[in-house]
């Protein structure tokens, strides 16, 4: 008889629990785009690009002088500086374009085999940072620097006075992608999207856009072999949609 009760009092038990389950229904199914607090969302990722060509050139450009005697090697480089400066007028007509951006003066000891001293050195250094406005005349700019006298070229980069179009562009590109993107995505999955909630925007600087033969380079008319080819912006999207 006592075993009878238990397993009535089981049964009950169980038949208790299996109503209660089924009764009750998990909060995350429950969630739909009618909660206007927790909406679900379908978040992706567009990607847009503009070509730009380079009409601006940035060109770092020195004189590099030594000497026993301290006096000779700035001698030497202010004689060398002005006439790389009177080559540079030819090309830069705003003065701003022609920042100096190092004068040092420094010894530097001289040893032998041994390595003991045998004397100092003068170096003596001279750079200025050059805008160029007209690439076309790159070339013959360098040219004209290096036969006045400059011997360090530390480097040349290239940009681009005016983005805006070419953002502009880019940031329509990017959208255009994303909804692409969240319309396959919507489709594959059987949903429908509603509103957007919020777009966040990604940009970045110019950068060169390495092209190989035939490219959009565009060739120098001097000895020197100076392309600035094409850059290229990126910008990036991030789009989150509702879903109905």
């Amino acid at each position: 008889m006592r075993n009878k009760i238990v397993t009535f009092i089981l049964v009950v038990m169980i038949s208790a629990l299996v109503l209660t389950g089924c009764s009750s229904t998990p909060t995350y199914a429950q969630a739909t785009s009618t909660d206007t607090q927790n909406p679900h969302t379908l978040t992706v990722t567009g990607v847009g690009k503009s070509y730009l060509t380079p009409d601006i050139a940035y060109i770092s450009i020195g004189v590099h002088t030594e000497d026993k005697e301290a006096s000779i090697a700035v001698e030497d480089n202010n004689t060398l500086s002005q006439k790389v400066s009177e080559a540079l007028k030819k090309f830069v007509t705003d003065s701003k374009d022609i920042q100096t951006t190092n004068f040092s003066i420094y010894p530097q000891q001289q040893t032998d085999q041994t390595g003991k001293v045998v004397g100092i050195l003068y170096i003596v250094d001279n750079t200025v940072y050059v805008t160029l406005r007209n690439i076309k005349q790159i070339g013959p700019l360098l040219d004209a620097v290096v036969s006045a006298g400059a011997n360090t070229i530390n480097g040349i980069s290239f940009d681009v006075a005016d983005r805006s179009e070419a953002l502009s562009a880019a940031r329509t590109s990017a959208v255009q992608d994303a909804q692409t993107q969240a319309n396959e995505l919507a489709k594959a999955a059987g949903i429908t999207l509603g509103q957007v909630m919020n777009i966040s925007v990604y940009g970045s600087a110019p950068i060169p856009a390495y092209v190989g033969k035939g490219g959009a380079g565009v060739a120098m008319n001097a000895e020197a072999p100076i392309s600035p080819g094409q850059m290229i912006i990126e910008v990036d999207v991030n789009v989150v949609y509702t879903i109905e």
